[in-house]
């Protein structure tokens, strides 16, 4: 604890040198490589760690409420399977429990942990495994599931008392969905930024979406009418990830994403949103070597556009350091320093602005 509480005290002290860098640290769902994702414990340390951005994963409850969540379903980092066993529904042949079905009150209630999976068809904390097993163990301590507005507080509150000025980075999940289900998550979401403060690209927030349509609704549409001229990302995925649904009727079916990877794409996406969110091979070939990187086209169109790119994730876990790099830092090395990216989605906020902040020096003294 000690050591966890000057490491977060020196990188705060020597914060000004992150800011005085172009290169952004993105904290993905707080600092989850060592708190549960979307708590607030792991914002509050992700804080400390001197991320320059926060991510909040949005969705809505059935009473209309907007909370942090990545999924649109409690069930993988939630016991609600065990304190409301009949309220799922179906999914491709799996259980879930929608946050839509539930109140605000209900959610709160439950108790939240690292992400996990289920070894059995019932749920029991026995049944339950660890995704990220060398991370925070699962069911220990106490977490759970805030509102937007609540980490909203808490961030403007540290921001205000350390004299910071951390931004947030707000993603609506599946848009879609919520569109289906008679709730327009989009317009909810901005109206809670606007109340508190957010409402210009001179304030600290990046709104973020996977979904085209919405993308394009929100910047075209939504934040005309409301007044607000926020920096818009458009998250980019593969068709195959289901990422986006477009329904028909009662039928949904994949967006196709394949247009994002043709030429023009990014001067496409340039007219409705200032950045982009791409998966990382998707900038550098997973077939790259040590000795050979494959930087793809995209970077370079991208920046052509004047795209900002903030490219996801980058994780330091087993396994997920890709072969082409000697180890995280050398990752990182590769897409700040060689890509050329503006910015990166971390589930380890300290090394990435460690890196950054020696990068700096290194510079500095050459």
């Amino acid at each position: 604890m000690k050591k966890c509480a000057t490491l977060a005290i020196s990188l705060i002290l020597a914060s000004g040198t992150l800011q005085a860098s172009s290169k952004v640290v993105i904290a993905h769902r707080g600092a989850s490589g060592y708190l549960p994702e979307h708590s607030l414990a792991a914002k509050s340390a992700a804080y400390f760690m001197g991320a320059d951005y926060i991510e909040q994963d949005v969705v809505m409850t059935r009473d209309d409420q907007l909370v942090v969540l990545h999924d649109h379903y409690l069930d993988r980092v939630t016991n609600v399977a065990k304190q409301y066993p009949e309220r799922f529904r179906m999914e491709n042949g799996k259980k879930r429990w929608f946050a839509i079905d539930f109140d605000l009150t209900e959610i709160q209630g439950l108790k939240m942990t690292e992400g996990f999976t289920l070894t059995s068809n019932e749920f029991s904390k026995a049944s339950t495994k660890a995704i990220f097993p060398e991370r925070f163990p699962i069911w220990k301590s106490s977490f759970h599931v805030h509102t937007l507005a609540e980490e909203i507080e808490l961030i403007q509150g540290l921001n205000h008392s350390t004299g910071r000025n951390i931004g947030i980075y707000p993603e609506i999940k599946a848009p879609w969905f919520h569109r289906h289900e008679g709730k327009d998550i989009s317009t909810a979401v901005l109206k809670t930024l606007k109340q508190y403060g957010y409402t210009s690209q001179q304030d600290k927030v990046y709104l973020q979406c996977f979904d085209p349509n919405e993308t394009r609704r929100i910047a075209k549409e939504l934040m005309p009418a409301m007044g607000m001229h926020l920096k818009i990302v458009q998250l980019m995925a593969e068709t195959s990830w289901n990422e986006t649904m477009v329904y028909k009727g009662d039928q949904a079916a994949p967006y196709n994403y394949d247009w994002m990877f043709k030429p023009g794409a990014m001067e496409q996406i340039a007219q409705y949103a200032d950045g982009i969110g791409p998966w990382k091979p998707f900038l550098v070939d997973n077939a790259s070597t040590k000795k050979n990187i494959v930087v793809t086209p995209m970077i370079k169109a991208a920046k052509q556009a004047g795209l900002e790119v903030h490219p996801y994730t980058f994780r330091a876990d087993q396994g997920r350091i890709p072969t082409y790099a000697d180890g995280f830092e050398d990752m990182l090395d590769i897409f700040l320093n060689r890509v050329g990216v503006d910015g990166v989605f971390t589930d380890f906020p300290d090394r990435a602005v460690q890196f950054i902040q020696r990068s700096g020096s290194e510079k500095n003294r050459s």
